[in-house]
């Protein structure tokens, strides 16, 4: 029994050993697969770690070393140039002076055409006349249709064009209304004065005024009447001192004052000062559409481009409308020519850079990549003669020569003709207006040919071989820039 009782001892003392030894077998591989796992998550963390800084390091070391610049992408658009301008009238124009003293009335319709030989006007020199008139109630206060159209007309020019800043010129308009008022009516007392041609005494104290010449009559001069083309300077566009004064009804007047004005041709022009803007639109001895801004009606004027010390003038020459505008001086127009479109680009993109001028048929094919280059003559340490070859960008061809940049070569360099003993020495410089291109990150210098252009933006011809393309980005500022600058666009 006892004996049986130790062999169970045994068997459980044996199993219990075993029990502890798998057990501390399992705890050790639990740990030692616990420091491994450990281990490896430190690595990996650190390994990323690493990564993240050395990418913000390369990241900051290309910040500094880029320009931060504001780019603009180039499209296809059309450009709204300044178009309008106010110019002065130039007409064939004749000043007639009174021949009496006395009181004025006029018969004649201000813009009307006479004959030679018309009554214009009346002085009275007693007054007896306007007394006559109002005895006989000649005088109608009903105006026609076509009385009321002209006065409607009139009053509708002058609103259209009226400014604040110029309100000394409602006091002209007032003159000018009483007069046409006076005029429409006087032009009902023709038969009044045929039946006083026989009275005596009022035949001695009135003095009639018939046209000198056939022609459109004005009532009122401002001094540019013997005004021609090649006379208009900057002080012609003074307005201030060329105010027209209007001749009124009743006014007293003496002998030698001027009483009218005849416009003796329908030909006629206007002269506006020469706008730079215009160079590429207008051509001389070419024919333009002209709007009229005081009543919108259009003409073709001919064009003639003017200068002397003073500036640049455009003249332009019409055979019709003159009497429309036969009171004005001073017109305001608009030239309706034809609209550039092309790449538009901001004026502050635009530069001009300088370039080595080299003959094209010293270009040649070298190098490992096939590029454009030259054949430069150099000198080995043993001093013996070498050739060496030079890769170089063209940045534009024109009468045979290539523009070279001028970081590629030194001022007295030779370079040799391929195929040929011909060399040519470096040193003759031109200059290209361009724009600097930063579709590669960094500034490259790109021609333009700039068609058109206001105060803020240019049209630049599209296709050109080495010019820009559409979705081009270029730089906002070109000043801000160099050559092959490090440049990335800031977002806007």
């Amino acid at each position: 029994m006892s004996e049986t009782k130790n062999k169970r001892k045994t068997r459980t003392s044996v199993k219990s050993k075993s029990k502890r030894r798998r057990r501390e077998k399992v705890r050790k591989k639990k740990v030692v697969r616990y420091h491994k796992h450990q281990l490896h998550h430190i690595n990996l963390g650190m390994f990323i770690f690493v990564g993240i800084f050395l990418y913000i390091v390369l990241y900051l070391s290309m910040y500094f070393r880029t320009t931060p610049i504001t780019g603009y992408e180039v499209k296809l658009g059309s450009l709204a140039v300044d178009t309008t301008a106010r110019g002065v009238a130039v007409r064939a124009e004749e000043v007639y002076s009174t021949t009496a003293n006395g009181y004025m009335n006029y018969y004649a319709r201000e813009s009307e055409r006479v004959a030679n030989g018309a009554l214009v006007y009346s002085i009275d020199e007693s007054g007896q006349l306007s007394d006559l008139l109002n005895e006989a109630n000649t005088v109608s206060s009903n105006f026609t249709e076509n009385d009321l159209t002209e006065l409607r007309s009139e009053i509708e020019n002058y609103q259209k064009n009226f400014a604040d800043s110029e309100f000394s010129t409602v006091y002209d308009f007032k003159y000018s209304l009483e007069g046409l008022v006076s005029r429409l009516k006087n032009a009902n007392v023709m038969e009044v004065l045929q039946s006083l041609s026989g009275n005596a005494a009022v035949g001695k104290s009135v003095a009639m005024g018939y046209s000198g010449n056939s022609g459109i009559v004005v009532y009122g001069t401002d001094g540019l009447e013997n005004l021609t083309p090649d006379m208009v300077t900057k002080e012609t566009f003074n307005e201030s001192d060329h105010q027209r004064t209007v001749y009124n009804e009743q006014s007293v007047v003496t002998t030698g004052e001027n009483a009218y004005k005849l416009i003796t041709d329908e030909n006629w022009s206007i002269v506006v000062p020469f706008n730079d803007a215009w160079e590429n639109e207008l051509e001389d001895g070419d024919y333009v559409n002209v709007r009229f801004l005081k009543n919108n009606l259009t003409s073709w004027g001919k064009m003639k481009f003017l200068s002397n010390e003073d500036g640049k003038y455009l003249q332009l020459s019409f055979t019709n409308s003159m009497l429309t505008f036969a009171t004005d001086r001073y017109i305001d127009i608009e030239l309706l020519t034809n609209s550039k479109t092309g790449l538009k680009i901001p004026n502050s993109s635009i530069v001009e850079k300088e370039f080595y001028l080299i003959p094209e048929d010293y270009l040649t094919k070298g190098g490992d990549s096939d590029s454009d280059g030259f054949m430069r003559e150099t000198y080995l340490e043993n001093g013996s003669k070498s050739i060496e070859f030079v890769e170089a960008d063209v940045y534009d061809k024109e009468d045979g020569n290539v523009y070279i940049d001028t970081a590629i070569f030194n001022a007295g360099d030779v370079i040799v003709k391929p195929d040929s003993e011909e060399t040519f020495t470096v040193s003759a410089k031109d200059k290209l207006t361009g724009v600097y291109n930063m579709n590669n990150g960094y500034a490259d210098f790109t021609k333009i040919m700039v068609l058109y252009s206001n105060k803020e933006y240019s049209i630049v011809q599209s296709g050109t071989v080495y010019g820009l393309r559409v979705y081009d980005h270029i730089v906002l500022d070109g000043e801000s820039v160099n050559d092959d600058d490090l440049v990335f666009e800031q977002v806007r």
